[in-house]
């Protein structure tokens, strides 16, 4: 049976993981990147999943997270 109380707090944080990640966000660098590598970094903002985002931009999952950590500014939320 799911613990509904544990599934509300882990939604919670989700959502403010993604709100971090948006409000830190490089939207500049973002909107300026080539149409893969753009759609990629807004994936990985909106879910956090870095591995999915690597894979669309064809990127290995360290390049990709240095990438949008150093360059887009994204934030690293555990």
């Amino acid at each position: 049976m799911i613990d509904e109380e544990a599934l509300k707090e882990w939604i919670e944080r989700f959502k403010e993981a993604r709100e971090i990640r948006r409000k830190y966000a490089d939207w500049d660098f973002i909107k300026s990147q080539p149409v893969k590598l753009r759609i990629a970094l807004e994936y990985y903002i909106e879910t956090g999943d870095y591995r999915g985002a690597s894979q669309m931009a064809g990127m290995a999952v360290d390049e990709f997270v240095d990438f949008a950590k150093d360059k887009a500014k994204i934030p690293t939320i555990y």
